[in-house]
């Protein structure tokens, strides 16, 4: 489970803490954001990390009391401290909020578009 060097490449990934949850199932781990990019997320692992590695999970970042970013995810690398994530679905109100988020603190507007051209092929 492995993130391809073109992936991380090809999408940029901005710092960023904010309240942040996975879930699966009935299962609920808050977790520290580490960064995300429009194709993931990395976090923090949880202390209690019990989570079925062959289901996916759903993302949950909190950026303000009614605003949040919600995806589906599948773990990409797991290791002694940090879990890699990569999206498999995400609503149109989420990624409103996650682009404009990421256009904030991408300093090439270029660059975005290119992203954005790459999420969705």
């Amino acid at each position: 489970m492995t993130t391809s060097a073109d992936d991380r490449r090809r999408f940029q990934r901005i710092d960023f803490d904010a309240p942040t949850e996975l879930r699966q199932g009935d299962r609920r781990w808050p977790v520290k954001l580490l960064d995300l990019s429009l194709k993931g997320l990395l976090v923090e692992r949880p202390a209690h990390w019990d989570a079925d590695l062959t289901q996916d999970f759903d993302a949950v970042i909190h950026l303000a009391l009614d605003t949040r970013v919600q995806m589906q995810v599948e773990l990409r690398h797991e290791e002694a401290t940090r879990l890699g994530f990569i999206c498999l679905y995400i609503d149109i109100e989420s990624l409103t909020h996650l682009h404009r988020l990421v256009e904030l603190n991408v300093a090439d507007s270029t660059e975005m578009m290119r992203e954005l051209r790459e999420l969705i092929e």
